[in-house]
């Protein structure tokens, strides 16, 4: 009991301060709001219908997107698309900001320039939301189903899915920028989070209702518990760089002279990169819902399904990219360097000026390719396990190593073991990422107004160093 002191002392604390009470409580309100509406119903759906055609889109791209809607995509509500624009339309407008000197100007002209490009990212968001929601009533009408998914379809129906879910979109929108601003933590990231959590219960039950045998539950347990484990503790990994200060003399006092360190995270970009590549790998599925009678799109799309080679060749390298982008975006060792050479500092067997900065982004360069590999690990290895590697459709040599899979009984690499329960790598990771960093934020406002944290000893390292 007396060991649990501390942590009921911190959650105290919290309810003691009333800025940071009002903060949690105004986040978890807004997060309410938000699962309420996620069970307002789009006008002119047969839910019945639509919840059959759902139970048939396990183990790909729409059952990977209803996981991330939290449900929302298979009951259509209004908050169907989720923040997924929004998502899509930072990447187009980030990637924008590398090559347009227009945007480039803006991003560096301080908060200003930051409203500006959060401005077009809106109204992006809106352009998307409204192609997006069309093509998903354009495929409702389309899904031959009895009964059928759409009793009354037409450009009634069209517009009217148009305006609900691009309206619920831009309030989805609304809620986490509102987060962000007078709440506590990453607003988009808790909405994907809640999303997610909102959806543990069900699956618990169905795996511990499911055919599958103790051994088989139990292994699956003391899995997740270890990729629990791995995912805290590299998420909490760093490297700390040596740096000291020279000695200086202002008037009659003395300043500088002491040791301290920069730390650089193993895994900088924390959940983003993940978020991001879920999002490539999606849009493409929009295409074809708008252009079903193009061969071409319709096979793309059929490949790019949970565990088909194209899928985990798009998700891997957009995982790798997005990893170095952001930490391109986040962090600038020339600036850095220049912080350092300014203040007196210097690494220890490193000249200031440009030789520190080549060996912090060289530091860093290797820190962030470890981090790619284990973000790719922890999202696609509990994939395998569970809906496992579709080898027959690579070109020439698919279908023989099928076979051969086949002939040694070693049939499970391309089937998984055939688990319903989809609370897969992707989605830890990003639920323990995004808590890590709730915590870490409530750790913040408790040690600014010195009050304990929630950690006996030491403290919750921030995800950014």
């Amino acid at each position: 009991m007396a060991e649990l002191n501390p942590l009921v002392s911190s959650f105290r604390n919290v309810i003691n301060i009333p800025d940071l009470r009002r903060r949690i409580l105004f986040m978890m309100a807004l997060l309410a709001v938000y699962r309420m509406g996620s069970w307002i119903p789009t006008p002119g759906i047969d839910t019945f219908a639509l919840q059959q055609f759902f139970a048939q889109q396990q183990g790909t791209i729409f059952g990977f997107l209803n996981v991330f809607s939290g449900g929302n995509l298979s009951r259509l509500s209004i908050f169907a698309l989720g923040i997924m624009p929004y998502i899509t339309a930072s990447i187009i407008l980030q990637l924008l900001t590398v090559v347009w000197p227009y945007l480039e100007r803006l991003s560096k002209e301080g908060q200003l320039g930051r409203k500006k490009i959060t401005q077009y990212t809106r109204y992006l968001t809106v352009g998307l939301s409204l192609f997006q929601s069309f093509a998903t009533s354009l495929a409702l009408e389309q899904t031959t189903s009895e009964p059928p998914i759409v009793p009354s379809p037409g450009w009634g129906f069209r517009l009217m899915t148009m305006l609900t879910l691009t309206t619920g979109t831009a309030f989805v929108m609304w809620i986490g920028e509102q987060i962000s601003e007078r709440g506590i933590g990453n607003g988009i990231s808790l909405i994907i989070f809640a999303g997610i959590v909102v959806g543990l219960v069900p699956a618990v039950l169905s795996l511990a209702t499911g055919e599958l045998s103790i051994f088989a539950v139990g292994f699956l347990l003391i899995l997740m518990v270890l990729v629990t484990a791995a995912v805290v503790f590299v998420e909490r990994g760093q490297r700390r760089i040596p740096i000291q200060y020279a000695k200086r003399v202002v008037g009659r006092k003395m300043y500088g002279g002491q040791a301290t360190h920069l730390p650089l995270r193993v895994n900088s970009g924390g959940v983003i990169p993940v978020i991001f590549a879920a999002s490539i790998v999606a849009f493409p599925s929009t295409l074809g819902l708008v252009f079903p009678e193009t061969a071409w799109m319709q096979s793309m799309t059929s490949q790019l399904q949970q565990g088909y080679p194209l899928y985990n060749l798009i998700y891997i390298g957009g995982i790798i990219f997005f990893c170095f982008f952001y930490v391109s975006i986040i962090f600038n060792p020339d600036e850095v360097a220049d912080n350092i050479r300014k203040y007196g500092g210097y690494i220890p067997g490193i000249r200031p000026g440009k030789r520190t900065a080549e060996f912090i982004d060289g530091s860093l360069s290797r820190l962030t390719a470890a981090g790619a590999i284990y973000l790719v690990l922890v999202c696609l290895v509990p994939e395998f396990l569970i809906t496992g590697f579709k080898i027959q459709p690579i070109p020439f040599i698919g279908p023989t190593i099928d076979n051969f899979l086949i002939d040694y009984d070693m049939d499970f690499i391309t089937t998984g073991l055939g688990v319903t329960f989809y609370f897969g790598g992707t989605s830890l990771l990003i639920v323990v990422g995004v808590a890590l960093d709730t915590v870490l934020q409530i750790e913040s406002q408790l040690i600014m107004r010195h009050y304990e944290g929630f950690l006996k000893k030491g403290r919750i390292r921030g995800r950014r160093g």
